[in-house]
């Protein structure tokens, strides 16, 4: 029996988001390039927040271990269940993991260079700098005592010759084809795939995420899957009352020069006329018991004592 294989969820797509983010990125060495917490102000890294990291990179360690011992009892041909590995096994504290082993990642906006008059009216500390296709942060980690940078995000170069850019990262193409995947998942849904313009949906929602695909941001939610939804929700809905508006327009120019409307149109008409008629008739049947001396059944107050 083969394992069922879900078509995305979100621990595939956060490192995929992760990596296409990097791409951005500057990084003094290939162990900076993951991180243990996020935090919004350096000044905030408290014992509290350490023991987090620790932990996170001790369960990271734990699933790397656990992963290897699984793949090499696959292997075995003599294998059996009873000695298959459990993940419970290789878990253990991360107070054991010192503080060099941990990466922080802190969500500012110091690199980025600020742009006055980008907003007629800012509100946010985004708003005076330069705009981003994500936001940004600098990973920090603990080397000879300090906390020190070891990544910036948009940045092109080296951290001193370098410069801040937005334009030189690119999504990975895993990240794209699961996009793309997405999009035709969700436009097969019974209350979208009917439309003859379900193309132009899927285009509308593909265009929109590879605009905000990179703007989840993993310190508020770990659940890019709903982002990415929610954004392709907006994007069909858009579309559809595009077109609807459309229809009216193209309809009403049909009707004033005496030809025949959509069969949409001509549906609604018909529904309208039939919900017309039917309230016309209730509310005459009610008209007829009041003139014979019954009560009217849709009185509200008939049955208040």
């Amino acid at each position: 029996m083969t394992k069922k294989v879900n078509y995305l969820n979100n621990k595939e797509l956060l490192v995929q988001i992760h990596r296409s983010k990097m791409s951005f990125c500057w990084f003094q060495d290939e162990k900076y390039y993951k991180f243990n917490a996020i935090i919004n102000d350096e000044d905030t890294i408290t014992e509290e927040v350490i023991s987090e990291a620790k932990q996170h990179r001790a369960d990271v360690i734990a699933a790397e271990r656990h992963a290897v011992a699984l793949a090499e009892w696959e292997a075995t041909p003599t294998k059996k269940a009873k000695d298959k590995p459990r993940p419970i096994d290789y878990k253990f504290s991360g107070e054991v993991l010192s503080n060099e082993d941990i990466v922080i990642r802190v969500m500012t906006f110091d690199h980025v260079p600020k742009e006055p008059g980008r907003k007629n009216k800012p509100k946010t500390v985004a708003d005076h700098h330069a705009r981003c296709n994500f936001p940004p942060y600098r990973h920090v980690a603990w080397i000879n005592g300090t906390w020190q940078e070891v990544a910036r995000s948009h940045w092109e170069g080296g951290l001193d010759n370098g410069q801040f850019s937005v334009s030189h990262g690119r999504i990975t193409e895993k990240l794209a084809n699961m996009m793309m995947r997405l999009c035709f998942r969700y436009s097969m849904r019974s209350n979208w795939r009917g439309y003859t313009y379900v193309d132009e949906m899927r285009s509308h929602a593909l265009v929109q995420l590879s605009q905000i695909g990179l703007q989840f941001d993993e310190s508020k939610s770990q659940n890019p899957f709903a982002y990415y939804t929610a954004a392709i929700t907006n994007s069909f809905t858009r579309v559809l009352n595009l077109e609807k508006r459309n229809q009216n327009i193209r309809d009403d120019l049909l009707q004033a020069s005496g030809q025949m409307p959509s069969f949409s149109r001509q549906l609604d008409h018909e529904a309208a006329t039939k919900a017309a008629i039917e309230a016309e008739s209730h509310d005459k049947a009610q008209q007829e018991l009041k003139d014979r001396g019954y009560n009217n059944i849709d009185d509200p107050d008939l049955f208040k004592k």
